[in-house]
């Protein structure tokens, strides 16, 4: 613990810790959004992934816990980085970067914001039912397919998918640099593979939505 009480006195350590915690949670995205696909095997394959999942508790307790643990430090970096670089900020600035890198950064706190409570939605939705007529505890395929058929729920979900894309992107790309690992005679060869894996996580999330809405799914 002190070890990241020191880490986060100093700009470098604090961008460490963002960058190791999104890591982390970038972890939990591609094998969350594994186990969403298992919905396309049908309701016995979705409904004893869950199933297998809450029978281990302690587990599932702990994985939460770490989860927000970094949650909690990714999102509090940022924001501390974010006002120390305003503060920092000189009275002429050169002229931003242009393309899909600098979209991303600039995307990086509204989109952050933006997933963030998508996030507490998400959990109220379809894990709590709220909102959710047809919300059943044993029943976790039919709340999703039920509780996604809605259009403007749906559409929710597709725009919350593209929002992550993005940010993993952004995210990924800069993660490396700030804990030291990534030559920079490399970033741009590295670039395509980061783009073409937050593309296929976006596509992954963004594919059950748009299957219910299609009728794939019901």
């Amino acid at each position: 613990m002190r070890v990241l009480v020191e880490l986060w006195r100093s700009t470098v350590g604090r961008k460490a810790l963002v960058a190791a915690s999104g890591l982390l949670l970038w972890i939990w995205v591609g094998l969350h959004m594994a186990g969403n696909l298992t919905v396309f095997s049908g309701p016995a394959a979705f409904d004893g992934y869950a199933a297998t999942l809450h029978r281990m508790p302690a587990a599932l307790w702990a994985v939460r816990c770490v989860l927000a643990l970094a949650a909690i430090v990714h999102v509090a970096g940022v924001t501390s980085l974010a006002r120390a670089s305003r503060a920092a900020r000189p009275r002429h600035r050169k002229p931003a970067p242009r393309g899909m890198p600098a979209l991303g950064a600039h995307s990086m706190r509204i989109g952050g914001a933006l997933l963030l409570a998508f996030i507490g939605y998400h959990l109220l939705h379809l894990t709590f039912g709220l909102g959710h007529p047809h919300f059943l505890d044993d029943r976790v395929y039919d709340n999703v397919v039920r509780g996604l058929r809605p259009a403007w729920v749906a559409a929710v979900y597709v725009t919350a998918a593209a929002l992550l894309g993005l940010h993993l992107f952004h995210g990924l790309w800069a993660a490396t640099r700030s804990l030291g690992v990534r030559p920079d005679a490399a970033a741009w060869r590295r670039r395509p593979a980061v783009a073409a894996l937050s593309l296929a996580i976006a596509a992954g999330f963004a594919s059950v939505p748009l299957a219910v809405a299609s009728g794939w799914l019901r």
